[in-house]
C-alpha cells in the first residue's frame, strides 16, 4: 500500500478570529485537475433535474405550494443564473469547470468575487434550490442541498490549489466568505 499524499495550506477563514488555521486537505483530487469533482457535479445536476421534471410533471405549472412559491422559485432560478454568470464573466480566461486552476491564471478579486469565492457554485445552488420549489419537490430541494455539500468540498479542495498557485490567495480568503456573502 502506497503513501497517502496529503496537500497542506495555510487557510484563514473569515471568523476564526483573525488566527490563522491550519488546514490539511484530506479531500481526494479525483484525477489532475479534479476531473471527478465535475462528472460529479454534473450527474447531481441531471439528479436534480430528473427529480424536479418528475413532480412538475405531476402537477404542471398549478404548484401546490402556491403562486408565492412559483415565483419565488422563478426569481431564484434567475438570480442563481444571473450569479453564475457574472462569475464566469468575471473569471472570463481563467474560468474552468475543473478545481485546479489553469496554469498562469491571474487570481480574480473583483466583480462577484469581492463579495464570495464561489458565486458560480452559490448561483448553481440557488438555481437548483429554486427549480426544486418551482416543481414544489422536497427531494429536489434535499439534492440541492446535497449540490452546495459537494460544492463545499469541490471549493475546499480548490482552495488548495489556488492557495498554492497564488501568493496572496490566504489574504483573500480573510477577506471574503466561501459561498453566502457575510455568512459562509
Amino acid at each position: 500500500m502506497g503513501k497517502r499524499q496529503i496537500t497542506v495550506a495555510a487557510v484563514a477563514e473569515p471568523g476564526c478570529g483573525g488566527y490563522h488555521r491550519l488546514m490539511a486537505s484530506r479531500l481526494p483530487a479525483l484525477g489532475p485537475r479534479g476531473e471527478g469533482w465535475v462528472v460529479a457535479q454534473f450527474l447531481l445536476f441531471g439528479v436534480i433535474a430528473w427529480l424536479g421534471y418528475a413532480d412538475f410533471r405531476d402537477h404542471g405549472p398549478a404548484n401546490p405550494w402556491g403562486p408565492i412559491a412559483t415565483v419565488s422559485g422563478l426569481a431564484a432560478i434567475v438570480a442563481g443564473g444571473l450569479v453564475a454568470g457574472r462569475g464566469i464573466w468575471d473569471l472570463r480566461a481563467s474560468f474552468s469547470p475543473f478545481p485546479r486552476p489553469l496554469d498562469g491564471a491571474a487570481l480574480v478579486d473583483s466583480g462577484a468575487y469581492r463579495l464570495i469565492r464561489h458565486p458560480i457554485y452559490s448561483g448553481l445552488v440557488l438555481a437548483a434550490l429554486g427549480w426544486g420549489i418551482v416543481a414544489s419537490s422536497a427531494l429536489t430541494i434535499a439534492s440541492a442541498g446535497v449540490l452546495l455539500l459537494l460544492f463545499a468540498g469541490k471549493s475546499r479542495r480548490e482552495e488548495v490549489w489556488l492557495a498554492a498557485a497564488h501568493p496572496g490567495y490566504a489574504d483573500y480568503q480573510r477577506r471574503t466568505r466561501r459561498m453566502i456573502p457575510w455568512v459562509y
